[in-house]
């Protein structure tokens, strides 16, 4: 057993088995002796750029109070991080707090302004990065980067109290300061890329609407084949005809159900149903998925292959099977009548074409849907028809408004 346990340990550590121990550092980042009075952890130590930093494990608990960011009152010129956007921590709180038992927070990052000790486990081998961290008590630790995970904690807390002696890891610089601490921060953030918001659906299992759109794209073989599940826009050489992200927004519209909720198989019956009732009378769609067309010229020429005109015939969708419920699939056999070519200028200028480009705004995706619901033999609602007052082109017809 001793055998197979230092086996383990000599292979974890070989990920931390820096050249050097602490005496052949460099002078700036060589630890010195700390008072009596101290906060001590047990760390591995690192080296990056020349200089030491240490990964230590922190119980959620010790977080609010001792780690601390700028005031908010300093200028910006003066701190090293951004102002915290109180607005953001309920619902990373909401997070934590609901997912108690899977939820997971990445490292925060923080500065050390006051002396700290460094005593390693041995003095050659692989423990040598491992040892005892000793920060003085009168040191100031700022955070560089996770503010608002420490501020979601502190609020996490007072929730659920017994995530108090879990922890979390923190990764502990020296500071050098202010100058040094602001490009920390930078360095940190600048190449740091949000996932797009098809991938964050695609791998997002909590989400009961993010669930249904996935089984509506694995149940329909034209969505299946031709759904692009990582971006969110499409290129223009792409071979696929919509994105996960576009069908989920139209999906959530089609059903009233556009944050996340309850979903129950009558929503998922209806969804499958509905756009597999519409590719029937998407002829142009139909001939992508047997590939006599590439999905790229459907774009270059016409409207439907856009992500608007997705959105827009959920939406008026949802009206024609909330105004006709037995018979809303004969209904759908009008999109086959509509001049959805981009030459149709007469019809999508100003509606899904500003400046020849297509434009999906909000005010452009309602003014779309309400072609689709007159040809719906549907009256528009009040706010459609606001909107079709406001911003649509001025050769369009007289609509009528729902009463």
């Amino acid at each position: 057993m001793r055998t197979l346990r230092r086996e383990f340990l000599n292979a974890v550590f070989m990920v931390v088995d820096f050249q050097g121990d602490t005496r052949k550092l460099p002078r700036r980042t060589r630890e010195v002796r700390v008072e009596a009075n101290c906060h001590e952890f047990t760390a591995i130590r690192g080296i990056q750029a020349g200089a030491a930093y240490y990964v230590v494990m922190v119980p959620l608990k010790v977080v609010p109070r001792l780690f601390r960011f700028d005031d908010e009152a300093v200028p910006p010129e003066l701190r090293a991080q951004r102002v915290l956007n109180r607005a953001r921590v309920p619902a990373i709180a909401q997070y934590i707090t609901d997912n108690a038992t899977e939820y997971i927070l990445s490292s925060l990052c923080a500065s050390v302004d006051g002396e700290i000790e460094f005593e390693p486990a041995a003095h050659d081998g692989p423990l040598r990065a491992v040892g005892k961290l000793r920060i003085s008590m009168s040191a100031t630790i700022l955070i560089n980067d996770g503010q608002h995970r420490r501020a979601a904690i502190e609020e996490a807390l007072r929730g659920r109290p017994l995530i108090g002696d879990e922890t979390i890891s923190v990764v502990v610089f020296a500071d050098r300061g202010l100058k040094r601490s602001q490009q920390m921060f930078a360095d940190l953030n600048i190449h740091a890329v949000r996932p797009t918001k098809s991938i964050r659906l695609l791998y997002n299992h909590r989400d009961e609407l993010a669930k249904l759109t996935r089984d509506v794209v694995s149940a329909i073989p034209l969505f299946r084949d031709f759904t692009d599940l990582e971006k969110t826009s499409i290129s223009n050489r792409s071979l696929k005809l919509f994105t996960l992200s576009s069908l989920h927004q139209a999906t959530a519209e089609l059903i009233g159900k556009v944050k996340s909720g309850t979903i129950d198989e009558a929503d998922r019956e209806l969804a499958v149903s509905f756009w597999k009732e519409v590719i029937q009378n998407m002829l142009d769609w139909q001939r992508v998925g047997t590939r006599e067309v590439a999905a790229a010229e459907l774009r270059r020429d016409y409207i439907h292959a856009h992500g608007i005109a997705v959105q827009a015939i959920s939406i008026a969708g949802a009206q024609l099977i909330g105004a006709r419920p037995k018979d809303w699939a004969k209904r759908l056999s009008k999109l086959r009548e509509i001049e959805w070519s981009r030459a149709n200028r007469k019809l999508w200028d100003g509606r899904a074409l500003v400046a020849g480009k297509v434009n999906k705004s909000k005010n452009n995706v309602v003014l779309v849907s309400n072609v689709l619901v007159r040809a719906f033999g549907l009256a528009l609602s009040v706010e459609a028809a606001r909107v079709e007052q406001l911003h649509a082109p001025a050769t369009a017809p007289k609509l009528k408004v729902a009463s």
